[in-house]
């Protein structure tokens, strides 16, 4: 199995234009070359619509619980799920502060305000504790599947679960999922946050009763400890956010309750109306498993693009080098250290990489002071406060728009497209800090 070291240094430059960004942290835009027809390879992928339908279900069954937990979502049910708008001022904003002509419409998909934890991450985090939960109550015999969930928040349950414990690494948002929803249950909880987490999340894990282990180190090393504490407990079930199945599929689930959207907003998609989709990256597993769903929903008539810090490329680095999880961006030269906490990854997901590396039209990389101008931007043309690293999409498509104005690809931008921005977190940042961003921005914008 090839390594990093099997070649030198400069021959890796030399193969690989892309990685010469990386190393002189210059914004990059990089088209997958190994893209394939989504019929020619969805048999060989690790998961399948069947495994998609199959958390959907799982979903299903947790609403009444989750609605009696979480008034919040009492409204929708107990659907953890997130709205959808068009953005038109931040369209002629964008248009106007990059030059750049900007076909067809724009929507953002507002995963910034899911209910519960406020990030993408409620997605697939709440839903791998859920599966843990549901699989715990019936090998004790406290439930069927045809029962009303709404049980689950009966003594009797959380007697069990306070017998279990939970085990995540995390940057901040995952380990806020993660770390609500199990103490809910009646798990114990460790989250083991990396030095880029911010003190705001640590502080509201605590007040839900979550034990915080914090690191002078970054993400894969909070993984890494974590990983190893929970393997001596056989009763710690560990969230394992660079190679858990369960995590993906909860966040690709995402992508029909997003063509129901479209459905109801009447916005098309087919090869007359092109889906063009933005994801912020950290190690990989939301805009993975988003991005898969999304190819099962909408085939090749949907076009996924990551977007990644210059400090943190990291599927980047696995996917050009075809190296997946055997390279860390690091070893190029970057230093992790990004404003964008929940992106502040080196070394991506093998699992992610496996299953993206033939659906995935590429990766844009951006830089702090481009996401800090962006939050600043997005707030003044639509009132929309977000986390820097929920901005980071609007840098892809801006500049994929950019690059069609000049060059011809397969799969090229028409007036009747729809380009869609993922925002992956915020509405849960705390005021303070917030406008501390948004000042920051100002500043380096001149303003």
């Amino acid at each position: 199995m090839k390594t990093f070291k099997d070649k030198p240094f400069d021959q890796w430059l030399t193969e690989f234009p892309a990685l010469q960004d990386v190393k002189n942290l210059q914004p990059s835009f990089w088209f997958n070359p190994h893209v394939k027809t989504f019929d020619m390879i969805r048999n060989s992928l690790d998961c399948s619509y069947a495994d998609v339908k199959d958390a959907a279900d799982r979903l299903e069954r947790f609403k009444p619980y989750i609605a009696s937990q979480f008034p919040e979502t009492q409204e929708n049910g107990g659907e953890i799920e997130s709205p959808m708008q068009a953005i038109p001022e931040m369209q002629k904003t964008i248009a106007d502060q990059y030059n750049v002509s900007v076909p067809g419409s724009l929507l953002v998909k507002l995963d910034s305000h899911l209910p519960i934890s406020g990030s993408i991450k409620a997605r697939g985090g709440i839903y791998e504790i859920l599966k843990y939960a549901e699989t715990i109550a019936i090998r004790n015999g406290l439930l069927k599947t045809t029962d009303n969930y709404s049980v689950l928040a009966e003594e009797k349950f959380r007697k069990v679960f306070s017998t279990y414990s939970i085990g995540v690494g995390s940057t901040g948002n995952l380990g806020l999922s993660i770390g609500i929803v199990s103490a809910r249950l009646g798990f114990r909880v460790a989250v083991h946050m990396s030095s880029d987490a911010k003190e705001w999340k640590k502080k509201m894990l605590r007040s839900k009763g979550v034990t915080v282990v914090e690191y002078d180190a970054d993400y894969s090393v909070a993984v890494a400890e974590g990983r190893r504490q929970a393997a001596t407990d056989p009763r710690c079930h560990f969230v394992d956010d660079e190679d858990s199945r369960d995590l993906f599929l909860g966040y690709a689930v995402a992508a029909e309750r997003l063509k129901e959207q479209f459905q109801q907003q009447g916005v098309m998609v087919d090869a007359e109306h092109p889906l063009f989709v933005y994801l912020p990256c950290g190690v990989g597993g939301g805009p993975g498993g988003v991005t898969f769903g999304l190819k099962l929903a909408f085939g090749d008539h949907v076009r996924c693009f990551f977007v990644e810090p210059t400090q943190s490329p990291a599927l980047l680095t696995g996917l050009v080098t075809g190296l997946h999880d055997r390279v860390s961006a690091c070893e190029f030269g970057v230093e992790n250290k990004t404003i964008a906490d929940g992106l502040a990854v080196c070394r991506p997901s093998g699992l992610v990489c496996r299953m993206v590396q033939n659906i995935l039209s590429g990766i844009f990389t951006t830089s702090d002071k481009e996401m800090y101008n962006l939050l600043v931007l997005l707030a003044q043309s639509e009132g929309l406060r977000l986390e820097p690293s929920a901005v980071a999409g609007f840098s892809g498509y801006a500049r994929l728009n950019k690059y069609l104005e000049q060059n011809t690809i397969p799969g090229r931008t028409q007036a009747d497209s729809t380009h869609l921005v993922w925002a992956t977190g915020g509405s849960m940042v705390p005021e303070n800090v917030w406008q501390e961003y948004y000042d920051k921005g100002i500043q380096l914008s001149g303003g």
